[in-house]
């Protein structure tokens, strides 16, 4: 599909256009009775073809934009409480999964990332149902767990190569991560979009989600049942998939901004409410930091890539930060008293059987660094004014280059790097992280540093990614606009001086 222009590719969908439309509604009528052809033995197959036939229409949406608007294209949140009710009643597992992950990218607006590039998926306008339909999926899902779908959602243990392992008992037991995390990003997201879109909804009910998913997360995970600071659920959850965690981290940080708007209050009972419900920014991010052995060449790597959305939340997350410094110093006292794990230590590993990505802080293991910082002059303080604008036109910018472009860049005359990749926590579908380093690393390592807090290791960690970002931007080597980024990571450092002072 990727491979055909998007306009004979609209014009073939519209030729089938009715048929399309009236074959879902066959097995996903509106009725709520049988789904089709659910007797016959071959359901669960037919019915995944279905679903992949629901992505492509749904990643077509992307492809074709505004050009094409056709009613099948809109067939997967048109039909989205159909989907929900197969997700907690059909009686074939691999059938309810596959429906959580069409739901969950059409949500995240990615469907058809597993096998359309990137810059497709990106090219074209949205048609002009694309919020109402977006809405629509949101209102299903809330109003489905109003009623409870969650208690009727089942998920089972996780899978290997050869199969689903044996339970023998309940401390050997590893869930489906990946449906736990599908669930958990529908509901996330769906509780964004809806208070975009109501104009108004208490934090009572907004919350009553976020609790609602915590308790459906420990009914079947034993390691977050034991975690006793509710904001870790993130960094278990999401550990070995990058791209899925700044996707809950963005939503949970707009969904926490639009309860403290609500409030008008930003004082530490808000703070300490959103840790219950698992949702304070300011402990989310630490943990990230802490995940990554506060290494700022890690989240430079973050910030080129593609692949997340690293840039979006970061830059949302550092306004939050400096407009309310004093919370986040307030919670950096209380990680530190608590020697800076954040009762990480109660569990060994995710909940995530062969998805394990160790929690705890490798302080001193080596990370390969993505540019020989030492080759790197300082950067010219002149033409750094920024404008109210340039995060708009940074993540514009940012969009056109892969990965793969940006290293080859930067190792080119002008710059070099260690390694010929650079590293990456982003982890396949096997779950096993990118391994790069084979020489000795001469980047800049964090150490055990003995006496300093949660809040000095973050602001070391900025200051040196913002020296960084400054020296690539001044030799042309950054991807795209850094001045609005590099303005947020400058406040930080002052927001830190005034607080010490």
């Amino acid at each position: 599909m990727c491979f055909l222009p998007s306009e004979i590719f609209g014009k073939l969908l519209a030729a089938f256009d009715w048929s399309q439309s009236n074959l879902c509604s066959k097995f996903l009528p509106e009725d709520r009775g049988s789904y089709g052809l659910t007797c016959n033995r071959h359901w669960g197959t037919t019915f995944c073809l279905l679903l992949d036939l629901l992505e492509v229409l749904t990643a077509s949406t992307l492809i074709c934009g505004s050009a094409v608007n056709l009613r099948s294209q809109r067939l997967t949140h048109i039909h989205s409480s159909a989907l929900l009710e197969i997700i907690s009643g059909s009686s074939e597992y691999f059938v309810r999964k596959r429906a959580v992950l069409l739901l969950k990218r059409a949500v995240l607006q990615k469907a058809g990332e597993d096998w359309a590039s990137g810059e497709v998926l990106l090219s074209g306008l949205r048609h002009e149902h694309f919020s109402s339909d977006m809405n629509r999926v949101a209102h299903s899902v809330l109003t489905a767990m109003a009623a409870d779908w969650l208690e009727m959602v089942h998920v089972e243990s996780a899978s290997f190569f050869g199969g689903i392992r044996p339970i023998r008992s309940d401390e050997d037991q590893k869930p489906d991560c990946v449906m736990l995390r599908g669930v958990s990003l529908l509901i996330l997201k769906s509780t964004e979009l809806h208070i975009q879109s109501a104009g108004w909804c208490s934090a009572v009910e907004v919350y009553g989600y976020l609790k609602s998913l915590w308790s459906f997360l420990r009914r079947f995970s034993v390691q977050l049942r034991e975690v006793t600071h509710h904001c870790c659920w993130v960094s278990l959850l999401f550990a070995d998939q990058d791209d899925d965690m700044m996707e809950a981290a963005k939503a949970s940080l707009s969904i926490f901004l639009y309860y403290r708007g609500r409030c008008g209050s930003d004082g530490s009972a808000e703070l300490q409410a959103a840790c219950v419900s698992g949702n304070n920014p300011h402990c989310i991010f630490l943990l990230l930091l802490q995940n990554v052995s506060f290494d700022h060449s890690i989240l430079l790597d973050f910030l080129i890539s593609t692949e997340t959305c690293f840039l979006e939340y970061f830059v949302r997350y550092l306004k939050c930060l400096t407009a309310d410094w004093q919370s986040f110093a307030a919670e950096c006292r209380r990680i530190s008293e608590s020697d800076g794990h954040l009762s990480l230590q109660q569990s060994s590993s995710a909940p995530c059987g062969g998805d394990v990505f160790e929690l705890s802080s490798k302080w001193g293991s080596p990370t390969p660094c993505l540019v020989q910082y030492s080759s790197s002059d300082e950067s010219d303080p002149e033409g750094m004014e920024v404008s109210q604008d340039e995060l708009g036109i940074s993540i514009h910018e940012k969009s056109r280059f892969g990965a793969l472009d940006v290293k080859q860049k930067m190792s080119g005359p002008r710059g070099r790097t260690h390694n010929e990749s650079s590293h990456s926590l982003k982890r396949g579908a096997g779950g096993s992280s990118s391994q790069t380093s084979q020489g000795e690393h001469t980047g800049p390592v964090q150490p055990p540093l003995s006496g300093q807090s949660a809040c000095d290791r973050a602001v070391l960690c900025l200051s040196q990614l913002r020296e960084v970002v400054s020296r690539l931007q001044a030799k042309t080597l950054f991807p795209y606009n850094p001045s609005s980024l590099l303005r947020l990571l400058a406040q930080v450092e002052n927001c830190s001086k005034k607080n010490e002072s």
